[in-house]
């Protein structure tokens, strides 16, 4: 049930039998612990994310709570969910999908010396729901944070991060899994959570809305590797696929949704990649491709463009949608907004975080920023200067471009941290957001007060997302 195809027919056919048979409702299982049952929720009932998401479906679908207080998913922890009556009656209920949401109690001292085994008991659980003869769908879900931060016996906030995260993905990536991130969904909610650990009935209504908006996301089959003939080995990216591999020579990555949303729409990363990767994350679960074409060294110069010019040619080819959400960090904010104006109407979106958007103030340092000596002499080699008196006054920068930028029609976002030395705001977002909105266009700075150039991006990436979704579905940018 794992390729992009055998999901969108299971889904239709799902769909087809639900309305031509008044009695064949879509079932849901929602396997996990405590917080799958609703503790420390008054009225559990019906407010734990699976009632709240049995309301948000209707009558089509039939939800059903298989969690048990305190499971472990693994079977030689202090409590192994298969060896619940939660868990034999969640077989028999012959669901349709099942979601699973386990590997909180895992890290508690009683049980977490057998994580050795996390993947290996995983895999198990999962294929005894898929041998089912209702051959169901089966979606892991990432469970969310904990904040009992110093406690060393109970939950370990650090284990969920560090050990749990990275081994529910590779589970999904080795089974071919559906996977849904609600660790990052709860990173800056600690507030949701009515003990750091369980979540109240709002929390348990963020769960639900989240999952409710996977499953309706509008797909179509589709796999870019027939598309574009490419045989390469395909890598793990936080459970999802990834190939490396070559166009004209250069290297680049393509990173495959498990399902494809309608219009094939694509988010195209330039620089650091898999650095600070939950907003691709996200995008992915939303159906988006994540691909990326290496302009290392260029700096948004001329040359960059042209490589980009090409990757974007074959990615038509491949059969995404014309238009690519841009995103781009530090100095990815160079190509992103130079491509931009050279191809206008083959941006939906940018998102710039702590862009750089002149070259006078990084890598030149010719403000109070740090700039970068061996960066700067190869940005003017790039560029073709032969004097630096030629590169500062040289137009080649997206501040240069500023006043156009603001009439090409596309949304732009940036996120940055107000204490920024490498990328200034005041030489960077902060110019160039006012000549934006003079020359009357449309941007959203969203700033992190005290933080420097690091971390990049949001705990929490919803904003990022609904900034995408918002251009995606709205104006003449909409696919």
């Amino acid at each position: 049930m794992g390729s992009p195809i055998k999901r969108f027919v299971f889904l239709f056919l799902l769909a087809v039998l639900s309305l031509s048979c008044q009695q064949s409702k879509v079932r849901i299982a929602c396997v996990g612990d405590s917080i799958t049952y609703g503790s420390k929720i008054q009225q559990r009932e019906k407010y734990s994310y699976p009632a709240q998401l049995q309301d948000m479906l209707g009558s089509r679908y039939e939800v059903r709570n298989f969690g048990h207080s305190g499971a472990t998913l693994l079977e030689k922890g202090a409590h192994p969910y298969v060896k619940t009556k939660e868990y034999q009656a969640s077989r028999a209920f012959k669901p349709d999908i099942v979601f699973i949401m386990l590997g909180t109690n895992d890290t508690q001292k009683k049980s977490r010396g057998h994580l050795g085994d996390f993947e290996t008991d995983y895999t198990r659980l999962i294929r005894t729901y898929r041998q089912l003869p209702s051959h169901p769908l089966v979606i892991l879900i990432k469970p969310i944070p904990a904040f009992n931060y110093g406690d060393t016996v109970w939950i370990s906030p650090e284990l969920i991060g560090r050990k749990i995260q990275p081994l529910v993905e590779q589970t999904a990536f080795d089974n071919r899994c559906e996977l849904v991130d609600l660790y990052h969904w709860f990173l800056d909610k600690e507030n949701l959570l009515a003990d750091k650990v369980h979540p109240t009935a709002a929390g348990a209504s963020r769960i639900a809305e989240r999952l409710m908006n996977y499953l309706e996301t509008d797909t179509v089959p589709f796999d870019i590797r027939r598309n574009l003939s490419i045989h390469a080995s395909v890598k793990n990216f936080h459970g999802f696929e990834m190939t490396d591999t070559l166009c004209k020579g250069i290297p680049c990555r393509i990173v495959m949704p498990r399902h494809t949303a309608k219009g094939k729409p694509w988010v195209w990363r330039a620089r650091f990649f898999g650095h600070e990767p939950q907003f691709d994350i996200a995008m992915l679960e939303r159906g988006f491709h994540i691909v990326y074409y290496d302009v290392a060294g260029l700096f948004g110069a001329p040359a960059a463009i042209k490589r980009w010019n090409r990757y974007y040619t074959w990615m038509q080819q491949a059969g995404l949608h014309k238009k690519a959400v841009l995103e781009g960090m530090s100095r990815g904010g160079l190509i992103i907004y130079n491509w931009a104006v050279v191809n206008p109407g083959k941006v939906l979106c940018l998102y710039g975080d702590a862009p750089v958007l002149d070259i006078k103030s990084w890598p030149g340092g010719k403000g109070h920023g740090k700039g970068s000596p061996n960066d700067w002499k190869q940005c003017m080699q790039v560029y073709g200067f032969t004097t630096e008196e030629e590169a500062l006054k040289a137009k080649v920068s997206p501040m240069d471009h500023a006043p156009e930028i603001a009439t090409l029609g596309f949304p732009m976002l940036h996120i940055v941290g107000d204490a920024d030395s490498v990328v200034p705001v005041d030489e960077n977002t902060g110019p160039f957001e006012k000549l934006i909105k003079k020359n009357g266009g449309k941007i959203t700075v969203i700033h992190k007060p005290g933080t420097g150039h690091h971390p990049h991006s949001l705990p929490d990436p919803e904003p990022i997302v609904n900034f995408v979704m918002k251009a995606r579905e709205t104006g003449k940018n909409a696919l």
